[in-house]
This record gives structure tokens, sequence and C-alpha cells, in this order.
């Protein structure tokens, strides 16, 4: 009997350091969990992000003949065939191409040579716009990413909306495009020239976007029909959409070339991507 009551005793004893030492345990871990420091965003950086998710147009998924816009045109090249039927799903595309003030903003530089703060980035390889990406990523909470060439394509033609214009959003090039017969020779600021059908502006000239996609010049012969992501690796990735540089040719929504990914050029940018 003794025993049982020095035991219950001993229990009593033993509760409040029991009680206080879960207590000072749940108080670390939140003190660890609600202490834990993290990186203060710049305003700027903020701005700009802000500045990119309102800009960002949704697109309708749907299905397209990818290719040639006229196989009897004489502009259109090998790459370019045989024209064929792509089917994407919805996603979200850049109204503009990213411009330096963004690029600045995130990543703290300005490769392009003059600064213009609305003009579109230059001067950044293939694997720099990734870099961007990952940057605004980590800052957004999103998942930005470069557009494949089908997504690019869909958009530029006006996608479901799409009225079949030899440019993106016209016939004429001169009313949507930049390119080297007009006057001036040199890079503008976006959306300076017409949209097209879906509100995206500078899909023709201006600057050469980079697209996510490897190239292949016969891979329109074997290409997936459903949300297609490009062939195997290879030497070049693809760049679609003219330059101020280039020939009005080039400026076709159908046009396809390559540049290596390692390269850069003071008329080759991009446009940003999202679903």
């Amino acid at each position: 009997m003794k025993t049982i009551y020095l035991q219950i005793l001993a229990l009593l004893f033993a509760l409040p350091v029991f009680s206080q030492a879960q207590t000072e345990d749940a108080s670390h871990g939140k003190a660890a969990k609600h202490g834990a420091k993290t990186t203060p965003v710049d305003p700027k950086t903020a701005e700009a992000v802000k500045a990119i998710e309102s800009r960002m147009v949704q697109i309708t998924g749907g299905t397209f003949t990818m290719g040639c816009v006229n196989p009897q045109d004489s502009e259109c090249i090998n790459w370019e065939k045989p024209r064929h039927t792509v089917t994407l799903s919805s996603f979200q595309i850049g109204k503009y191409d990213v411009t330096q003030k963004e690029w600045k903003a995130i990543m703290g530089t300005t490769p392009s040579g003059k600064y213009c703060a609305e003009c579109p980035v230059v001067n950044v390889t293939w694997f720099e716009a990734q870099e961007f990406i990952n940057k605004l990523n980590q800052v957004s909470g999103k998942n930005f990413r470069l557009p494949t060439e089908a997504e690019w394509e869909y958009a530029a033609k006006g996608g479901d909306k799409a009225h079949g214009y030899k440019y993106s959003g016209a016939n004429e090039a001169e009313t949507v495009a930049w390119y080297d017969s007009i006057i001036s020779k040199e890079i503008h600021p976006v959306g300076q020239k017409k949209p097209n059908e879906l509100g995206l502006y500078d899909m023709s000239g201006n600057v050469w976007q980079w697209c996510s996609d490897w190239f292949e010049p016969k891979y329109y012969s074997n290409s997936p029909s459903n949300n297609p992501t490009g062939p195997s690796p290879s030497k070049d990735r693809v760049v679609r959409g003219g330059s101020w540089w280039g020939p009005m040719r080039d400026c076709r929504v159908a046009n396809r070339d390559k540049f290596e990914p390692e390269k850069k050029d003071d008329d080759v940018g991009f446009r940003l991507v999202s679903k």
C-alpha cells in the first residue's frame, strides 16, 4: 500500500515537469517554423512580376493546321512542310515579348546594349532565357516557360479566332511587323503595331523569339498530332517571328528558323507561356 502511495506521489510531481517539457518543445517547434526568415522581394521585382502576370493572355486550345498558310506561296520552304493537323490544350501567352525593364527587375542586368525599358530584351541566349524564367518562377510561385513551337504558331495564327493571315494579324506586314524595309532599322518598344486576332503584339517582326523545341528540318513529317514538344535533342533551338533586321518573308506566321542555344544576337528575344 505504501509502495502504491509513493508511486502516486511520484506521478503527481512528474506531471508538471512533463507538461512543461511538452510546452517548451511545442513552442520551440512553432518558433522554428514561424521564426524562419524569408528574403524580402524588391519592390521593383514585385512590380515587374505583377506586370508580367497581368499581360498573360488566355488562349483557348483547339485544332489547327500547322505549316505553310498557302502551299502555293513561293516563300513557303521545305521546313514548313508538310501541312499537318495539330491539337493543343489551352495555355496562356504573353501579350508582349519580355521587355528590358522586366529583365532588369528580375536579373539585375541590362544585356541589350542601349537601354530601352519597353523594348524587348535581346542579346540573351536560350540558356539565359531559362535562367530568367527560373528566377521569375521562384519569385512568383508560378510555372512560366518558353512556348513550344506549336503553341507559338497557333497563337501567332490567331488561335480559335484565326482569319488565315500570312502575318500575325494581317496580310500586310507593315501593319503588324517591324522588319528591314521599314525606315527605322532598329529594335522598337513593344505594342506599337496592330495586334493579332488574340490581342498579341509583335508576333511578326521586331525580334525573333526563342521556343522550347529543338530544331529538326523534317520534323513536320512525323510530328505528334497532340501537344507536340519537338524532336530529339540536336544542335539548334527553334526561333520564330522574324525581326527588325531581317526581310519581310521572315515575319510570316509559318516561317521557321534555328539558332544555337548558346549564342545571342541583338534581334533575338523571347516571350513567356504558362498554363
